[in-house]
């Protein structure tokens, strides 16, 4: 199988997982995204640029079949593919540096995200989180102080948890071994010959 046959069928394989984490944490009103696994997955496989990819396509995806919002938070996922890939590959995704790296994910998307939710939907999407900025609010905290407080904490378990998973997916199913694909492998082929480019 030629490399570009199988890193499309990791970005697809991305996709499906968004687009499965995203629905399964809507229904079942968890209050995290889920939306990111596959972003995070490939940009462990593949490096930011297919992970940003996988992350757009993945949130039109949603918001065609069943969240509308989805659509508003692509440029999120652009975000959540570009630092995971750099950070996968510079190891602050790996070992005891794991949580560091989950933050260094979550920060910028979380304050892009309060951007989105604040400036578009005054603090109210279809995520479960939004009934915590409501509380918040009440309580007496400004909206938008609300909603970086909830998005901040959010993201943080989100990608730490996106990124976790991904860990195991990869290692245990040998993903590496099995696709003959890594970040190095993409990043040298810019210099290589014709036949070894992949798009």
């Amino acid at each position: 199988m030629k490399k570009k046959t199988k890193m499309q069928m990791v970005i697809v394989m991305g996709i499906v997982f968004n687009v499965m984490g995203a629905f399964i944490a809507m229904t079942l009103s968890i209050p995290f995204y889920m939306d990111s696994i596959g972003t995070i997955l490939v940009a462990g496989l593949l490096g930011p640029k297919y992970a940003m990819l996988t992350g757009v396509l993945g949130s039109i995806t949603s918001g065609i079949t069943f969240d509308m919002y989805s659509f508003y938070y692509a440029p999120v996922q652009l975000f959540t593919g570009f630092f995971a890939g750099l950070l996968y590959h510079g190891k602050w995704l790996k070992g005891w540096r794991t949580p560091i790296g989950s933050l260094l994910v979550g920060i910028p998307t979380s304050l892009l995200s309060a951007c989105i939710t604040a400036g578009l939907f005054n603090g109210i999407t279809s995520g479960a989180s939004s009934t915590f900025v409501v509380v918040f609010h009440h309580l007496g905290l400004p909206l938008v102080f609300s909603i970086l407080l909830v998005q901040v904490f959010t993201d943080y378990l989100d990608k730490f948890f996106a990124v976790c998973l991904t860990k195991v997916i990869i290692e245990r199913g040998h993903l590496y071994e099995k696709w003959g694909i890594a970040w190095k492998d993409t990043a040298a082929l810019k210099t290589s010959t014709k036949e070894k480019s992949f798009f």
